[in-house]
């Protein structure tokens, strides 16, 4: 049988490795909640409004901004108490995470303001074209009846 040590020094290195992994469990959950490549890539739709309203669900982030958050407190409670003795690689994780997923975001924003946008452009157009054809008709009873 092992004997428990309750030295402060030895339960603060544990806490601190704890902490880290906490950290790192909750990036690499973040990173899973992300949509893949391929999701955002590859869509089939029988139009544009179709391909728009895939690409804006593959964009969509599930839980990873959560994710993101609590790895960030554990990083900053750890950074704090001075508990990691090598955290700029957990840092460069976070920020590249955190650049990442609102880029995401921002795409997804676009993607959906486009889509809201495109049934009324459609109708717009559809409307200038009806009214071009009328004026042609116009044009051509004209001429017929000179």
């Amino acid at each position: 049988m092992s004997q428990t040590t309750f030295d402060e020094d030895d339960l603060f290195g544990e806490a601190a490795a704890e902490m880290r992994s906490e950290v790192e469990e909750h990036l690499d959950a973040a990173r899973e909640a992300l949509p893949t490549a391929d999701a955002i890539w590859e869509v089939e739709a029988e139009n544009t409004l179709g391909v728009l309203n895939s690409l804006r669900s593959a964009l969509d982030t599930g839980d990873a901004a959560e994710q993101l958050r609590q790895a960030k407190k554990q990083y900053v409670m750890g950074e704090r108490a001075d508990a990691f003795e090598d955290a700029e690689d957990l840092e460069a994780d976070i920020d590249d995470l955190e650049d990442l997923l609102e880029e995401i975001e921002d795409a997804h924003e676009d993607v959906g303001e486009l889509a809201g946008t495109l049934p009324g452009l459609r109708s717009e157009l559809q409307e200038a074209e009806a009214g071009a054809d009328e004026e042609a008709d116009d044009e051509d009873d004209e001429e017929e009846e000179e």
